[in-house]
Order: C-alpha cells, then structure tokens, then sequence
C-alpha cells in the first residue's frame, strides 16, 4: 500500500480554537512532543496509538480524546490501514489547568453524545460564515469535556433540574433580531447581556425549542426567500439576508426550504409550464367539435 499523507490545517474565526487540523496517514509516526493547546482529536477511520505520562493509550473512533497542554505524547496508527483523524486545538479559555491532571488520567472519553458534538463542531468550522453556529457547539462541547472531567459536577455543569431562563433568552432574542444582517458573536453577546455563553446558548434553546446559530439562519432563510421572490438575483440576495457568500445562502437554504435559491425564485408563478406540442394539444382540446 501506496503510504498516504494528507492534511488540512486552518484557524478559524472562533474565539478559543487555535487551529484545526484534518489528517488522513497510514504509516506517520509522531514522536515524542508537547503542545500549549489542549488537544481534543475524533478519529473517523482506524486508530491511534499513543502514549501518554508513561501510559500507552489507544483511541478507537467511538471516543473523544483529550491531550493536556505541556504534557508529552506521541502517536502512531494502531491498525495497518492508518487512521483518518480531527483535532482541534483549545486555548486555556474553555478548559482551564484545573483539568490537566483529571485529563492526564482519563483522555480518552467513551461520551456518544460528545462524540456527535464534537463532529458537529467540525462541520460548522468547515464553513465560512457558521462562526456563530461553531461557537455555540464550542460551549456545550467544553462544558460536557468540564463535566466529564469533574464527575462530581455533572448535573450542575449540565443545567439538569434547572428551568430555562426566559428573561436571558428574551433578551438575546431581541439582540439576534436587532443584529440579524450584521456579525454577532457569542463572545460579543454573552458580553453586552453579561451572562456565560453556555447558559445564553441553554437558556434561548430551552425557552424557544431552537437553538442561537438556527434561529438566526431561518430568520435569515426566511428574509432571503422575500428578497428572492421580489426579484432580486441570489448573489445580491446572500448579502442582503446577511450571508457570507452566495455558497453560503445555498447551503442552508436548500436545507431548510429543499430546492435551490434560484430555482426557488421561479416558483412565484405556480402555473405549470407546458411544452408547443403540450399546449397545442390542449388548445384544440378545449375548442368544441366544427368550431372554424
């Protein structure tokens, strides 16, 4: 087998992500080595094998594995067909150096539901313009990772037994509202409604059944398919609904309404477009019999 060595590494727009990194090898070996940032890596095909504070570990692809900054590791492919991995690197911001010892002693987390976020964060730093949308699923990943590493605050990390907080989640209605066609962090509105981006993302998603980053986008969804409708082209429309770019109002629109903006814009006039063979047909059967 030909060896294969492929990577991606970017920075996102996204407070407390230094980088992300997609890699795909079948025989790289990483030697011994130390990072400033957390390390938190998903594998999607095979396996690693590493080797952590003198103890060999291994991360299957239904873990989460986190690696504390400063403390040495290496990392090889546990299977002969290598491994196809993604790893975000994490500033001190969302996990603080009261959870390097904890992280060191468990890093590898068997967590399904944080394995599904963590890929979902993934997805949204893949694209240009779902800052937003990574930034709150950056909240609830760090605050599950919190919770898996302080078992003892489970239930107070995760906000069970608690109602929504429907004033904050109000508020931040009102902020996404006044904001949707200009940029808007969770960072920038957990500031102005001093409260934790994590609870703004809980409070709004319990009281409104949706989260943040979705209203705003079918809030978007919905101004683009006015806009379109009035006539106006899809690439003139993207940023007058406050997307990124037209890729970008492609993207969640045909996901949310199920066709293409520019296709969707042909669909005002609802009466069927028939064929000259089709409408000739019709024409003549709709004249009565001897008509001249």
């Amino acid at each position: 087998m030909t060896p294969r060595r492929e990577t991606s590494a970017w920075r996102p727009p996204v407070a407390g992500v230094v980088e992300v990194l997609h890699a795909h090898f079948t025989e790289h070996t990483y030697p011994m080595h130390v990072h400033d940032a957390w390390t938190l890596l998903i594998v999607d095909d095979g396996a690693v094998r590493y080797d952590l504070d003198r103890h060999e570990r291994a991360t299957p692809g239904d873990t989460v594995s986190l690696l504390p900054p400063q403390v040495a590791h290496n990392g090889s492919p546990a299977t002969t067909d290598g491994f196809r991995k993604r790893v975000l690197y994490l500033d001190m911001t969302h996990l603080d150096a009261s959870l390097i010892g904890p992280a060191v002693d468990g890093p590898d987390l068997a967590d399904p539901l944080l394995r599904t976020r963590v890929g979902q964060l993934h997805t949204a730093l893949v694209h240009p313009g779902d800052a937003f949308e990574a930034e709150s699923r950056l909240a609830l990943v760090s605050e599950r990772l919190r919770a898996r590493l302080r078992p003892g605050r489970v239930d107070q990390a995760v906000g069970r037994g608690t109602r929504p907080d429907h004033r904050v989640a109000r508020t931040l209605r009102e902020l996404l509202d006044e904001r949707l066609l200009e940029p808007l962090t969770l960072e920038e509105a957990a500031r102005l409604l001093h409260a934790h981006p994590t609870h703004l993302v809980r409070a709004f998603s319990g009281a409104f059944g949706i989260a943040p980053h979705q209203y705003v986008t079918s809030r978007r969804v919905d101004l683009a398919r006015r806009l379109l409708l009035a006539g106006q082209p899809p690439a003139d429309v993207a940023t007058g609904a406050g997307f990124y770019d037209q890729s970008h109002l492609t993207r969640h629109f045909k996901r949310i309404v199920g066709t293409t903006p520019a296709r969707y814009a042909r669909l005002e006039d609802p009466r069927p477009v028939l064929s000259p063979a089709r409408a000739a047909r019709a024409v003549a059967a709709s004249e009565p019999a001897g008509a001249l």
